[in-house]
């Protein structure tokens, strides 16, 4: 929130917990087992706890049949309970180029609006 205003996120990763052998995540920060507090912050979903609504714009979006849906609901149903207003969207579709080809435009729309209306969510700041 110090450095952007808003922040989007497609098929995104919002919890690298579930996924300790993925993507060689252990090489650049350690095992789940050995740097728990490095997986713990650096994971998206232990990063919001401490965000205000109207602070950050965000615009979240994964396909249903996405491996990542799971951890993207659980992100949308924490901010929910944190009462973060912020777009949140499911479609048809996987973790593939094709999903973010179809996806892309509704964020790039998103951006827009945040950066010509002054009294979006953040304007307040």
């Amino acid at each position: 929130k110090e450095t952007f205003g808003a922040a989007g996120s497609i098929s995104g990763g919002l919890d690298i917990r579930p996924y300790p052998k993925n993507w060689n995540i252990s090489k650049h920060i350690g095992t789940i087992e050995q740097h728990r507090d490095q997986w713990e912050a650096l994971t998206a979903i232990n990063n919001f706890s401490q965000l205000k609504n109207g602070e950050l714009a965000l615009a979240i979006d994964c396909g249903v049949d996405d491996f990542f849906i799971k951890v993207n609901r659980t992100f949308h149903e924490a901010l929910i309970k944190q009462k973060i207003d912020h777009d949140y969207t499911e479609r048809a579709g996987g973790h593939t180029p094709k999903y973010w080809a179809n996806s892309l435009p509704y964020q790039l729309f998103f951006f827009q609006r945040f950066f010509t209306n002054p009294a979006g969510p953040v304007a307040n700041k």
